[in-house]
């Protein structure tokens, strides 16, 4: 059975009331958030059950209790109190590290004063038996000697030790500004602390959870793929990085990934009414300065800059980790319990492998680019895929890293980088590219190319050739394009005026493809877009 929070916030009387322990059990991690469970004992007859030293800083409205058959919940009630010790418990570590390291270096001072002291009076009191001695003559010269050896030694033992101390001072002082420097990127200044009680009537002894759902915790999706390109197969390995800084340590949970998104909006943007609205002309207005834009067209017209750091993925132990579809996530259940804690430190796994049978062939665009891309593509793989960094390997190589949406397309498609065994020219053709002149008004320019691939492989291979042709959006600018050969289509995928070739070129070959576009247009005004 479940049921929802119906008070929070409220306080209550503490007397008589023992606090249970209730330990984090299992954890669900999304991209960005987190649903954390918690499990109680409750014994037979028990009327309430008070949870103590929870985090105050998750949203009271997520908390769901649920019992077991057996138990019935009347309600729930929660009070927030100022703590005196950090709430997360490597915060607390870490401070506790730095107070012990700090009274051993204060003992350190204490010692170093104190041979100080000593130093000093040796050196006073060597340098009284010397006058003494002077004024005496020598017939104390053969004590004076003994004394003065004496001081020396203590002189030098006194050296001795406060130098060993300033090693010891400086070591420590080392280690407390590294531990201070961590302490930085945990303290939160939010010392509060949760309780929780739970008013209920148990017929039975059972179970009782509660799951509230957390920020400052979740996964980050990334993949690695490598090209066989003697196989045509791309192994696609699923990678996750986990972190969290809720404030409470994990400790042998059960953990679950999920590549849902709670975060997101969940009910998405309804359609609103396309009102038109006609106005007559304005006669013009003179001629003045540039109006700054308001605050809120500048808030419009805005955007923010968001920086993605990355973090190195290692190759996890090899384990069976069980991927489960659903109708619309996937989640992945990491064998055994897992420990996690709320130290910000990045682990990552491996979560599943597949092998994708490919076909394989070269993209090439000649205008923007000199040189031919390696590109696999595969049927879509099954399952919620999010975005996010993908590790490229082509036969063992590196090749580089690049981002991968897979919800952009019907298949799957991946790039290897350069083929630099296929030769990519481009050359205007003499004679033919440049303005022409003026004919009833008019103007005319000319863009004529041609491509040149040869390849050098010792197979023949696949090419997918790209050009952008120039597309009209007025009526008074006309294009005429000509291709020799002609291309397979002039809106590939559906994109105006990009047209593509397919060739199979073979050993040792060349292929060539001509490219002429005339643009016919008013010698009054000007054209943007031309080149």
């Amino acid at each position: 059975m479940r049921y929802p929070l119906l008070a929070a916030l409220a306080f209550f009387s503490e007397a008589g009331l023992a606090g249970t322990t209730a330990p984090v059990t299992a954890v669900t991690l999304y991209p960005g958030s987190a649903t954390v469970v918690r499990t109680a004992q409750v014994a037979a007859g028990a009327t309430e059950l008070v949870i103590d030293g929870l985090p105050a800083n998750f949203k009271l409205e997520s908390v769901r209790v649920q019992a077991t058959p057996g138990i019935r919940v009347a309600d729930v009630v929660s009070r927030d109190s100022a703590g005196s010790e950090a709430v997360n418990p490597a915060e607390a570590r870490l401070t506790g590290e730095i107070e012990r390291l700090k009274d051993q270096k204060a003992m350190l001072d204490a010692e170093a004063k104190s041979a100080a002291i000593v130093k000093g009076y040796l050196e006073r009191y060597n340098g009284g038996a010397a006058d003494a001695g002077k004024a005496q003559g020598p017939d104390n010269a053969r004590a004076l000697a003994g004394v003065i050896d004496t001081l020396g030694r203590g002189a030098s033992e006194a050296l001795l030790k406060i130098e060993k101390l300033a090693v010891q001072q400086r070591a420590l002082n080392k280690k407390i500004a590294a531990l201070e420097s961590d302490l930085a990127g945990l303290s939160s200044d939010d010392k509060e602390v949760r309780s929780m009680v739970v008013r209920l009537a148990a017929a039975k002894a059972g179970t009782l959870t509660i799951s509230y759902q957390r920020d400052n915790a979740g996964w980050t999706p990334g993949y690695r793929a490598s090209l066989d390109s003697a196989a045509s197969k791309v192994d696609l390995e699923r990678l996750a990085t986990i972190s969290q800084t809720t404030g409470e340590d994990w400790s042998n949970v059960k953990l679950t990934l999920s590549t849902s998104q709670p975060r997101l909006s969940p009910s998405g943007r309804e359609p609103q009414p396309w009102l038109l609205a006609y106005r007559p002309p304005q006669p013009p207005r003179p001629a003045s300065a540039p109006v700054a834009a308001a605050p809120m067209d500048m808030l419009r017209n805005g955007y923010q800059k968001v920086e993605i750091t990355g973090s190195s993925i290692k190759r996890a132990n090899e384990v069976d980790i069980a991927e489960l579809q659903g109708v619309f996530a996937t989640e992945f259940e990491v064998p055994g319990r897992v420990n996690l804690a709320s130290d910000g430190r990045a682990t990552s796994v491996t979560l599943s492998t597949l092998a994708l049978p490919v076909t394989q062939h070269l993209r090439v665009t000649p205008r923007l680019e000199k040189f031919a891309i390696v590109m696999a593509e595969a049927a879509r793989p099954e399952g919620v895929w999010p975005s996010g960094n993908m590790q490229l390997f082509r036969d063992g190589g590196y090749i580089g890293a690049t981002k991968w949406n897979l919800q952009e397309g019907e298949k799957a498609l991946f790039s290897f980088g350069r083929d630099d065994r296929v030769l990519v020219s481009l050359d205007p053709v003499a004679g033919k590219t440049g303005s022409k002149g003026l004919f009833g008004g008019r103007a005319s320019s000319v863009r004529a190319d041609v491509f040149t691939l040869v390849n050098r492989h010792k197979t023949p291979v696949e090419l997918l050739v790209f050009d952008s042709s120039p597309v009209s959006t007025s009526e008074e600018v006309k294009v005429e394009a000509l291709f020799d050969p002609a291309p397979f289509t002039d809106t590939w995928e559906q994109r105006r005026g990009v047209v593509a070739w397919k060739k199979t070129l073979a050993a040792g070959a060349s292929a060539k493809f001509q490219v002429e576009y005339r643009i016919d247009y008013p010698k009054e005004g000007s054209v943007s877009g031309l080149r």
